[in-house]
């Protein structure tokens, strides 16, 4: 924990940030988490993860647009997303931040958001494609969920983001179970306060593990989304326990982490699919994963090590 909120705190530090920024792509060390900065360089990252049999969600970084211009031009790129992973015959949906559709415009921005979602949903039906809606930190939540729910009654093709660590996901699935719609659980990657997430290891994973199981009851499709050794033990079992068809759940994990344990899935049979994230908004997603695991900063820091007396750092 001390050393996740050191990251956090470094991440708000703009001369910290844009010194990684800087390096992090040109230097190399960064491409173990992010895909790279332009679209095709995702599109390269996820061929070859079509290769190896591993499906793919797509992500642009970036977060919170307060215009309806940026907000349309987001739109306009994530609509691009889908038909260019159409047009290579990707393996692979996108995954969607509604920060980035105008949530946060005033005025007007929950109807902007549902329409600019809409529209992509529209597209990616056209092209028998599907999109997973990423939820954010807890003052979206609400919003997240209803504009879920409405785009979700009039397009199939949506699915949700659900975090383990807020009190709350418990009744937030129940109320999304008549839709019968995919989600993917994770823990939870932002700071929040006592009142309204689990703050201790043990007690998010408790809950993991009590939505998890309520999510492989047949009612949803589930995106199984965790690097976490004892939660994908716990999964499998449930999963043998209940017979469940590859239809009805997914192992999702992140680019660059943990590729022992995507190996390890693949080899036993489970669908996996891996999130790839690209895009010069990198650097707050880079930070949120070093903060998750300890190993991720040596990582980093062995690079620039490298870097300070080499002049180099590795790739991969």
């Amino acid at each position: 924990m001390i050393v996740r909120d050191f990251i956090f705190w470094l991440s708000t530090k703009k001369k910290v940030t844009d010194a990684i920024a800087r390096r992090g792509i040109k230097n190399g060390f960064a491409l173990r988490f992010i895909a790279g900065e332009k679209i095709e360089d995702a599109i390269r990252a996820c061929q070859e993860l079509n290769r190896e049999g591993r499906r793919i969600s797509l992500n642009h970084l970036g977060e919170n647009v307060t215009t309806v211009e940026e907000a349309s031009n987001v739109r306009d790129g994530y609509v691009e997303m889908v038909r260019e992973l159409d047009r290579c015959g990707i393996d692979g949906n996108i995954s969607v931040k509604l920060t980035q559709l105008g949530l946060d415009v005033k005025p007007g921005g929950r109807e902007l958001c549902q329409q600019l979602t809409d529209e992509i949903l529209a597209q990616a039906t056209r092209l028998g494609r599907d999109i997973e809606i990423d939820m954010e930190g807890s003052p979206y939540t609400d919003a997240t969920l209803d504009i879920f729910e409405a785009v979700r009654r009039k397009r199939e093709n949506a699915g949700l983001a659900i975090q383990a660590y807020l009190y709350r996901s418990e009744k937030d699935i129940e109320r999304l179970a008549p839709l019968h719609p995919k989600i993917r659980l994770v823990k939870g990657a932002y700071r929040e306060p006592r009142s309204i997430a689990y703050q201790k290891k043990l007690d998010v994973d408790a809950s993991y593990c009590r939505l998890l199981d309520e999510l492989l009851d047949g009612r949803f499709v589930t995106a199984i989304a965790t690097h976490d050794s004892a939660m994908l033990d716990h999964a499998r079992k449930r999963i043998a326990e209940r017979g469940l068809g590859h239809d009805k759940y997914e192992f999702q994990m992140i680019y660059g982490i943990r590729r022992d344990l995507q190996q390890e899935i693949r080899e036993q049979g489970h669908p996996l699919r891996i999130y790839v994230p690209y895009g010069t908004e990198w650097c707050p997603y880079f930070m949120r994963r070093l903060s998750e695991r300890p190993a991720n900063c040596w990582f980093v820091v062995k690079n620039l090590m490298a870097e300070i007396f080499t002049g180099n750092g590795s790739k991969r």
